[in-house]
């Protein structure tokens, strides 16, 4: 079978911090009074918080892929003092001529999740530093020092959602 490599393909290892990155084009999305703003994203700003990293293509496919986990951390109503979610948008992997709608569709996502930490990543900076597959969805899971306590590329199973849950869970 072919998924094992697949599974391994990027350089993010248990254990281990994730690449440092910073994104510059884009950047992490803000907004206040109706008015939207972005301010440049580096990888540190993920310490000090149990974190659900999703690093997801700009398309829809791979946005839903994983929508189940999001929806299961958003009904445990974890701390937001100790706990955060981060969705990395990479607008660069998108279907040719979406690249605002996959921006306004970010936009979206802050307004709909306000706590989460939401970054376009119109470069894809992040995609590049992580040798991230293109078309899908990643999601990681970080301590509050930003050890990668788990990590897995594509579709996650109910049983994955559940070792996320508990991960996160017994971090707090």
């Amino acid at each position: 079978s072919i998924a094992p490599l697949i599974t391994h393909a990027n350089n993010i290892k248990v254990g281990q911090s994730v690449a440092a990155v910073s994104v510059d084009e884009g950047g992490e999305i803000f907004i206040e009074n109706d008015t939207t703003s972005y301010l440049p994203w580096t990888t540190e700003q993920m310490l000090g918080k149990v974190r659900v990293i999703q690093a997801i293509a700009g398309r829809s496919s791979a946005k839903s892929m994983n929508a189940p986990l999001m929806e299961a951390i958003t009904n445990e109503h974890f701390p937001e003092d100790d706990y955060q979610t981060t969705t990395i948008v990479n607008q660069n992997d998108s279907i040719w001529g979406t690249g605002s709608f996959v921006k306004s569709s970010a936009e979206d996502g802050k307004q709909d999740f306000p706590w989460s930490s939401m970054v376009l990543d119109s470069d894809g900076a992040v995609s590049k530093a992580w040798q991230l597959d293109e078309n899908t969805s990643t999601i990681i899971v970080q301590n509050k020092m930003g050890q990668v306590l788990y990590s897995k590329q594509g579709k996650l199973t109910d049983q994955d959602i559940q070792q996320v849950l508990q991960l996160i869970k017994k971090s707090l």
